[in-house]
């Protein structure tokens, strides 16, 4: 799969096929790539909380909103929840957290080509309480959760749709369930 198509099939899911488990040694490649990844002055300030058993997905799944632009869906359904979450966490030890949110990005979009490119999908969730979340996984003070990876293989419809000047930018949902979302042209976003 050349990068572009990669890009393409990497979209935020937020319903998942439950019967497909993902396995420690498959978030720990993926967490690989990450450790890979460009760092701010490579300091290197990422740490990860990896969840893959019922057990522990279970203390993290209902921490977490989704969907927040479909406010009358309850997503991802009962049954259709994600079989794992990697909680990408900064080190406040190595300086301001602030600093270090756009190493969060890189990573994260590492870990979501790298979950595609392995026939498993995800969605990356900045919607919960950090302190909520640092008091049920206990971690300790010097850790901030900043973004929460959701990972399982995919069991919905997504489509890519052009975005027309003055258009709303809220992705949508028809009758049969399929997600769009709306993407800008690329002559609309270059400026020369």
């Amino acid at each position: 799969m050349d990068m572009h198509e990669l890009v393409l099939k990497t979209r935020s899911y937020r319903g998942f096929d439950e019967s497909v488990k993902i396995t420690r040694e498959q978030l720990l490649k993926l967490v690989d790539l990450a450790r890979l990844s460009a760092s701010s002055q490579n300091k290197q300030p990422l740490r990860y909380f990896l969840s893959y058993t019922p057990e522990q997905n279970a203390v993290i799944q209902p921490l977490t909103g989704w969907a927040r632009r479909l406010p009358d869906l309850k997503l991802p359904r009962e049954g259709h929840r994600p079989t794992a979450f990697i909680v990408v966490l900064i080190d406040k030890t190595f300086g301001d957290p602030v600093a270090f949110k756009r190493d969060v990005g890189i990573v994260s979009q590492s870990i979501m080509l790298g979950a595609t490119e392995m026939g498993l999908s995800g969605c990356m969730i900045g919607n919960f309480s950090a302190e909520k979340v640092s008091a049920a996984l206990d971690l300790p003070e010097n850790l901030h959760p900043e973004l929460i990876l959701a990972l399982g293989k995919g069991d919905e419809t997504i489509k890519i749709v052009p975005l027309k000047e003055g258009e709303k930018f809220d992705y949508y949902r028809d009758e049969n369930d399929v997600h769009y979302v709306p993407k800008r042209a690329l002559e609309d976003i270059v400026l020369n």
